[in-house]
């Protein structure tokens, strides 16, 4: 492995939270802590025979958009929760918006501007700083029980004094100052509804979140949108895209503990929610218990091969995306419109492809910056049959 920093010219972003340069080989280099157009010095932290990994460690030419990093436990070798603490709230914005239109351009063939829009909404914070909105945490502990976050691509743990992005309520200081037993994973989840849970491992209680006009039991290290706006933002664009008629019956794919299906319930017939994470089921039937909602415990791409009839489908699918076996399903319920929420542009860029391919266009893609200070963003895009 290369030994002495590389001087390397940034020349654009790239997916993951890494801008791209090269080496005087020619090989790929991605960089972290950096930017467009800066010049760095930086140290090779992986080689590969086509391409190396590394941090940035000097900036000889800075860009304007580069800001000193809030947060003390962040840079090279520290912390790897965030990846743009170094950037302005508005080049992150930017740069995420480049990279959701570089993988639609790449995987689907699809040319596209992406404005990647703040959260929007009463008291919602990150939205000025990018701090203070993350709902949700895991810590982990060392071998002697001293709780910190994950360095980038290791298993080691960085010590913090605090997490910046973290809600107050979570008061993380106060975590990383106990003593756990070592080895563990520490969640600590805040709820709209003002409760905090702290768990070690997988636990049997649940939060209370509010949102969609509705109260959601949430199973403590659950799955719920970690940003405090965001569980709103996303039913209110997704049942706006997905412009539900009242005779219509809708799929909610990966359904969670109901979200989009509660949000959907309202104006259709009916809403059959499918979801394998058994807890997840267990909340989405008491979520929404009263509603025209059928609650389905199965993996979607087992349970997608029956036949099944639809108006309007709502994928919400993990990061690795809904993929081709699921997808290449969906005209077989003859839905008009597919609405996919996605939280990885390379799934959505690929599932993309897969859509279009089938018969569907791409009518419409909202991204939205609820991961501020990192490379994440979420997009909402909504899918027509040509022939609807």
């Amino acid at each position: 492995m290369t030994v002495e920093p590389l001087l390397i010219d940034i020349e654009r972003v790239a997916h993951g939270g890494v801008c791209i340069g090269h080496a005087d080989d020619g090989r790929v280099v991605f960089v972290r802590h950096t930017l467009p157009g800066e010049r760095v010095r930086a140290h090779v932290t992986e080689e590969r025979r086509s391409y190396l990994r590394a941090d940035a460690v000097e900036v000889v030419r800075g860009s304007p958009a580069r800001v000193t990093p809030p947060c003390p436990w962040a840079g090279p070798g520290r912390c790897g929760g965030c990846d743009w603490q170094h950037v302005d709230l508005a080049e992150q914005r930017r740069m995420k918006g480049v990279v959701v239109a570089e993988q639609l351009s790449h995987l689907a063939g699809v040319t596209r501007d992406i404005d990647v829009r703040p959260v929007l909404g009463d008291a919602v914070p990150g939205d000025d700083d990018g701090l203070r909105w993350r709902t949700r945490m895991r810590l982990a502990t060392d071998a002697t029980g001293r709780a910190g976050l994950h360095r980038h691509r290791s298993h080691e743990i960085e010590p913090i004094g605090d997490c910046l992005i973290a809600v107050d309520g979570a008061d993380v200081p106060a975590l990383v100052q106990r003593s756990w037993p070592p080895d563990v994973e520490v969640t600590v989840d805040v709820s709209s509804a003002g409760e905090r849970a702290v768990a070690v491992g997988s636990h049997p209680d649940t939060v209370t979140e509010r949102a969609a006009g509705h109260d959601f039991a949430v199973p403590v290290g659950g799955f719920w949108q970690v940003h405090v706006g965001a569980a709103e933002v996303l039913a209110e664009t997704v049942l706006e895209l997905a412009a539900p008629r009242r005779a219509d019956r809708c799929l909610d794919l990966y359904s969670g503990v109901g979200l989009f299906a509660a949000a959907l319930a309202p104006h259709v017939s009916a809403v059959t929610a499918v979801e394998s994470d058994r807890r997840a089921v267990a909340a989405a039937r008491r979520n929404l218990a009263g509603l025209p909602v059928k609650v389905v415990g199965a993996r979607v791409d087992r349970w997608i091969r029956s036949p099944v009839a639809a108006d309007v489908v709502v994928l919400d699918p993990p990061r690795k995306g809904a993929g081709r076996d699921v997808v290449a399903r969906l005209p077989a319920t003859n839905a008009r419109s597919v609405v996919y929420v996605a939280c990885d542009p390379a799934a959505l860029g690929r599932d993309t492809a897969t859509l279009l391919g089938l018969g569907f266009r791409l009518d419409d893609v909202r991204a939205f910056d609820l991961f501020p200070m990192t490379a994440h963003v979420e997009c909402v895009a909504l899918f027509t049959r040509e022939d609807s």
